[in-house]
């Protein structure tokens, strides 16, 4: 077993789901249920079931396309969605000052 490359992916996938909306719509089911045991089963299955996925495609797609393509196009996409994001607030500080109606 490759203990630092698991316990790299494991602090990572920790990190970002930390805060992240399937944690925030757990504690949301969580919290208009009495049953938490159900909702942690059914939302960690799910969370394994979707790294599972992930895990497959990309162990598939590094067959075909090289981990560097791959890097890329995973960066490429985060940026995307980043300044997805980011458009609003960045499009609302263009507006000249005194440009609000009232």
């Amino acid at each position: 077993m490759d203990f630092p490359l698991l316990l790299s992916t494991f602090l990572t996938v920790f990190l970002a789901e930390l805060g992240d909306k399937t944690q925030l719509a757990t504690v949301a089911i969580s919290g208009t249920s009495n049953r938490p045991l159900a909702v942690f089963i059914g939302s960690s299955s799910a969370l394994v079931l979707a790294s599972l996925i992930g895990a497959i495609a990309g162990g598939s797609m590094a067959n075909v396309v090289p981990a560097e393509v791959l890097q890329l196009i995973a960066s490429v996409g985060f940026l995307v969605i980043g300044l997805r994001l980011l458009w609003p607030m960045l499009k609302g500080m263009q507006e000249p000052l005194g440009s609000e109606q009232d």
